[in-house]
């Protein structure tokens, strides 16, 4: 009886040696690829026998629809003989059935890559976890292995005094990206998980913020500094406000509020800052912090701390200078009350008291009114007995999800949140090529206009605020399907231990209610032909960020036809201020004493695409009238559109400012790569923005967001141009660390090259009277579209079995043709509403 040993061994010498002669073969002939095949990177080079084995199985074979000659039962056949003793028999088929293999490995070379989707797949899910978020365990051992270093010399964040040296954040340092796709396209290890991780040093006389990689994980042996593009230094101004500084603020807010408590009593109807019960009043801080690099003042305004606060401005800001370490030094440098401004509190209160200002005096507060409450009011014409139509899936999800990796009709993809930003997806694959190598929010700003001082100093640049650790708890059924499938996410940003926001991302398929597709083909006799249509399904991964006041819903949907949807859903509280007469130019009022004041969102996203490879080239299309003699009737002329192309050389000459007119189409394509039909393949973006600029390009604040001139900027790639803006924006915009003009400025060849596109959308808001209590999401969601273009030869979901095809039979009755089973199961879930609302330390 033959052993399992001696087959291996012996299928092992044979094989090894077709292995080595088709590797050597595949290299020789790699340069030879024609454009009419199918691209290999998915493939591992060099080729072993193993993975020749793996790409050659009769399974993955089947799988794939190669036209492989192999009896599905030689395999089985093989270990009957096997067990029954035969060696002849057992020879004999697997002499067999290697021929076969070698042919189909034949086959799999000459087509180069058609069978390579699985493998595709396997490199893509063993990749995925290069972009995972840090693990809680990850997280605690960084935090250890720093605090273990003396000469750091850390403390815990959460204590009360500011002269410390504490970690700020901490989250993923992504690998360089040709190493990471060294795992992803050819099988090799993995980069070493690393740990970037901004600590604060204000216990040494010069206190700086240093940023450090920390290596390997979970493990860490080594810490490195991190330096920014041009080595530029971090102000230490710079830094975001933590819980502590906050504590101190609320003791200075305390101290000018019990000088002016009398004031603020008379003016609010009850209300007050100190010993207060129901009657409270609460803080909104402004930034940025100043009007120069270097300071750190901040004006501070007054609201009624009722549900809702945000807009219940009493009248009362006052700034703060809470630049020294020391908060018994801070100081207050201006008073605005009532359109009026007073160099100090007690100047403030000296006039109110003597009667010789403006006083203000605010309607009584009644607690019946619903004004900033989501507590239902009004006629309803809704029926309330009955629930409106839910999303079901009657036989279970149809996508895939395993760790960070998400699969789902052809696509597949990791995802992270940063900390510092937000939503990101990585490796984006449909039917297995790579179509981006990342999708990733960057920045989100609202820059305000107003009378008020606070109104006018508001712009905020919402990566400052740690944009991406604000994704709190998804209500199911409200904010995500109830069927969706959620995820907890766990973030370390000034605090001594993970945090864990439980439910935060949320992934699921709906339909659109729109087809994705349809065709009704009349026969002008009173009926028709055939009717032909497709239900339109799409993947949703979704996040929030609720950035103090504002609730923005991160979308990336992804459609059957390979297109993918980045979308950005803004609601939730407006900011508002004390209304007064002026403001009218800045706002509308909504509120006997508050005002909705205009801003403008604007959104940054990066998007490095790889169209079938990373050698991408980039155009413009627009049209222009031609006119030109009517060849059929020669005394008329024609006039109609003619496609132009504009090819776009270097990198300024694909930056489209806001005030220039933008292309109809923008075209990444792959020059070297072609379709079936001799089109280069290729990707179009295509935009669902309203945006404008927000500042005359170099006017002070500007320059820290610089991205904002560009509707579209092209690049190539640099690791080091990572990001397009940087958590110390917010509070010093004059001199950023991370200037985006700068990936521009060296206007580089974007010629057959790894190109990045960073695209800006947004929108102005002018708030009105329906924006209380909340914006509403219809019209104020913004984004983009990637949008095949001579990329494939056909739609691809002509792969779904979907369709629904319907046909008159010979007698005139309806003949339906479907592939897929008309199946009902049960229509909503058993489970309660169920919302925590927490999110605790881990």
């Amino acid at each position: 009886m033959v052993r399992d040993s001696e087959v291996r061994i012996s299928w092992g010498k044979e094989f090894q040696s077709l292995g080595a002669a088709l590797e050597k073969a595949l290299l020789i002939n790699r340069e030879n690829i024609t454009h009419s095949m199918t691209p290999v990177r998915n493939i591992p080079l060099p080729l072993t026998a193993p993975s020749l084995w793996k790409l050659g199985s009769t399974e993955g074979m089947r799988r794939e629809g190669c036209n492989c000659l192999v009896r599905a039962g030689s395999v089985q056949h093989s270990r009957v003989a096997h067990r029954a003793g035969n060696r002849s028999t057992l020879r004999e088929h697997i002499t067999g059935h290697m021929a076969t293999r070698c042919c189909c490995l034949l086959v799999l070379l000459v087509t180069l890559g058609t069978c390579d989707g699985l493998h595709g797949r396997d490199l893509a899910h063993h990749g995925a976890s290069m972009f995972a978020d840090l693990t809680p365990r990850e997280m605690h051992d960084v935090r250890d292995y720093l605090h273990g270093q003396p000469e750091l010399g850390l403390t815990a964040s959460q204590d009360k005094t500011l002269k410390k040296n504490s970690i700020l954040l901490m989250e993923l340092h992504l690998p360089r990206k040709h190493e990471a796709l060294r795992a992803l396209d050819r099988g090799q290890a993995k980069p070493t998980r690393q740990a970037r991780v901004i600590v604060q040093f204000a216990n040494q006389a010069e206190p700086n913020i240093t940023e450090y990689i920390v290596s390997p994980l979970p493990v860490p042996t080594s810490y490195t500094r991190k330096t920014f593009k041009g080595d530029k230094p971090i102000k230490f101004e710079s830094r975001p406000i933590t819980m502590a500084e906050y504590s101190h603020i609320n003791d200075i807010l305390e101290k000018i509020t019990a000088k002016a408590h009398n004031l603020l009593f008379e003016s609010t109807g009850g209300f007050s800052f100190n010993n207060c019960t129901n009657r409270c009043l609460t803080f909104t801080d402004i930034a940025p912090r100043g009007l120069e690099s270097g300071e750190r003042r901040t004006w501070i305004m007054l609201q009624k701390f009722v549900e809702g606060y945000f807009i219940h401005p009493v009248g009362f800001e006052v700034l703060v200078n809470h630049k020294d370490l020391d908060p018994e030094r801070w100081t207050v440098e201006k008073v605005w009350y009532n359109s009026q401004y007073f160099d100090t509190v007690e100047e403030l209160v000296e006039r109110y008291e003597k009667g010789t200002l403006k006083k203000v005096k605010l309607p009584d507060h009644d607690d019946e009114d619903l004004y900033s409450t989501y507590i239902p009011r009004g006629h309803s014409n809704m029926r309330t007995d009955i629930h409106g139509p839910k999303l079901v899936e009657p036989q279970g999800p149809r996508y895939h999800i395993d760790g960070n990796f998400v699969e789902y009709a052809g696509w597949s993809f990791a995802f992270r949140v940063r900390s510092s930003a937000g939503l990101q997806i990585f490796d984006l694959r449909f039917n297995g090529e790579r179509i981006a190598y990342e999708v990733s929010l960057q920045e989100a700003i609202a820059f305000y206009s107003g009378d008020t001082p606070a109104a006018m100093q508001t712009k905020y640049i919402d990566a400052g605020w740690a944009m991406g650790t604000v994704d709190y708890e998804l209500a199911p059924g409200i904010d995500c399907p109830e069927i969706a499938t959620f995820r907890d996410l766990h973030h370390y940003y000034d605090t001594d231990k993970p945090v864990l926001f439980k439910n935060a991302l949320c992934v699921f398929e709906m339909t659109t209610g729109m087809p994705l597709r349809r065709h009704f083909n009349s026969n002008f006799q009173g009926g028709y032909n055939f009717y032909g249509g497709l239900e339109n399904h799409v993947l949703v991964v979704r996040t929030t960020s609720t950035v103090y006041n504002y609730d923005y819903i991160w979308d990336f949907l992804f459609y059957q036809n390979g297109v993918m949807e980045s979308r950005v859903s803004a609601t939730g509280y407006i900011h508002a201020t004390f209304f007064t007469p002026n403001g009218l130019q800045y706002g509308s009022k909504v509120y006997n004493y508050v005002l909705g004041n205009l801003h403008t969102h604007l959104i940054h996203y990066k998007v490095d695409l790889d169209i079938a490879g990373r050698e991408n080239s980039f155009e413009s299309m627009n049209l222009k009238y031609v006119n030109f003699t009517n060849p059929w009737s020669h005394k008329y002329s024609i006039v109609q559109s003619k496609l132009v192309k504009t090819q776009h050389q270097k990198e300024r000459s694909a930056a489209f400012r806001f005030d220039k007119k933008f292309p109809r189409y923008v075209h990444f394509y792959n020059p070297n790569e072609k379709n079936k039909w001799g089109h280069q393949r290729g990707y179009r973006i295509q935009y669902n923005s309203h945006a404008n600029s927000v500042l005359p390009r170099g006017w002070r604040e500007e320059n820290g967001i610089s991205w904002s001139r560009y509707q579209l900027a092209v690049t190539r790639h640099k690791d080091s141009e990572s990001t397009s803006s940087s958590i110390y924006t917010q509070n010093d915009p004059w001199e950023p660390v991370v200037s985006f003009e700068d990936f521009i400025r060296n206007n580089e060849n974007i010629t057959n090259q790894d190109l990045v596109a960073w695209v800006t959308v947004g929108f102005l808001h002018v708030p009105h009277s329906e924006d209380i209590p909340n914006t509403a999401t219809p019209g104020n969601s913004v984004g983009f579209f990637l949008r095949p273009f001579n990329f494939f030869d056909e739609d691809p979901s002509l792969a779904s079995r979907s369709t629904v095809i319907v046909r008159p039979d010979t007698e005139g009755k309806p003949k339906v043709q479907r592939w897929t089973p008309e199946v009902i199961g049960h229509c909503v879930t058993d489970k309660p509403f169920f919302y925590n609302g927490t999110y605790p330390g881990v």
